[in-house]
This record gives structure tokens, C-alpha cells and sequence, in this order.
């Protein structure tokens, strides 16, 4: 049994869509606010309120964490929202893991053509040099992390022939 545990927190960078939709939203429950009093419509304050709501949801989407724990041969994956609401988003074990490396490494090669589901833990972004990694697993699971040195060097003391770091 492994006594190595490593915690990772990475903050996913915004889309200046998203923000976008959060201020427009913002916007329209402002304006809507404001034709519902001079209007006198008791109708137009669902639209208020449904402005307000999507630009809550919005806000809460924009500011997102995913935190990597790996522990006993265990990963688990936290989202965070608002730096405030946690929820589990997964936990894999590393013996399923069949493959994990760099996204453009070529020791994916061979994997490239798999239909997988896609779940996207990582930063969100390609950045110069691109410091994500890819996790197969157990053949039906593509997972899609951002890493440090130390968490994927204690995954590699574990299962150093299913780790490469290029």
C-alpha cells in the first residue's frame, strides 16, 4: 500500500463568453426591472426573475476549480464552485488506469481512434507548452487533467509502465 498522498487544485480559466452571458444577463434583468415599474405589468417580473436566475447560474459557472487528491492508489476529482460548493465528480482507482500521459504525447498514438466519453478536469485551455494530461480508463473513460509534477510523479511510483511524462 502506498502512503504517498499529493493534492493538485487548478482554477479553469474563464471564456469571455461566459462572462459575457453573465453581464448581458445581468443587463436584461436590470432593463426588465425597470420596464416592468414603468409598465405596471405584474407579467414582466417572471421575466426579472428568470434573468436573474440565468445570470446567477451564469456567475456560478465562471468560477469553477477542479482539485486533483490522490491517495491508497486512489484518484479523486473535486469541482469546486464559487470557492465555496464542492462536489465529487469522480474517484478511479490507478490499477484501471491503462494509459496516462501528455496530450500530445505519442505513446497516445494507438488510442487516438477510441470512442471514449470525454470528462474535461483541465484548465480548459491549450497553453505554450500544453501541460495537460490524458487518462484512459478502463476503456470507456477519457480523462482530461491539469496536473502538477509531483502529483503525476507520485501516480508514477504506483504504476510507473501505465505513466509518461515525455
Amino acid at each position: 500500500m502506498s502512503d504517498s498522498y499529493v493534492e493538485c487544485l487548478v482554477e479553469k480559466e474563464n471564456t469571455g463568453a461566459m462572462a459575457a452571458l453573465k453581464y448581458v444577463c445581468v443587463l436584461l434583468a436590470v432593463a426588465s426591472f425597470l420596464l416592468t415599474t414603468v409598465m405596471g405589468s405584474a407579467v414582466g417580473f417572471l421575466g426579472v426573475i428568470g434573468f436573474a436566475v440565468l445570470a446567477y447560474f451564469c456567475h456560478r459557472n465562471s468560477a469553477v476549480e477542479y482539485e486533483y487528491l490522490y491517495v491508497d492508489r486512489t484518484i479523486v476529482v473535486d469541482k469546486i464552485t464559487c470557492k465555496s460548493n464542492r462536489k465529487k465528480m469522480g474517484e478511479y482507482a490507478v490499477d484501471g488506469i491503462e494509459i496516462f500521459a501528455p496530450v500530445k504525447s505519442w505513446h497516445l498514438g494507438d488510442y487516438k481512434n477510441r470512442n471514449c466519453s470525454v470528462m474535461d478536469y483541465s484548465i480548459g485551455v491549450e497553453k505554450q507548452p500544453d501541460e495537460r494530461y490524458v487518462i484512459y480508463y478502463e476503456g470507456n473513460k477519457k480523462l482530461i487533467l491539469s496536473p502538477t509534477k509531483e502529483f503525476v510523479e507520485a501516480v508514477k511510483n504506483v504504476a510507473p509502465r501505465k505513466v509518461f511524462m515525455d
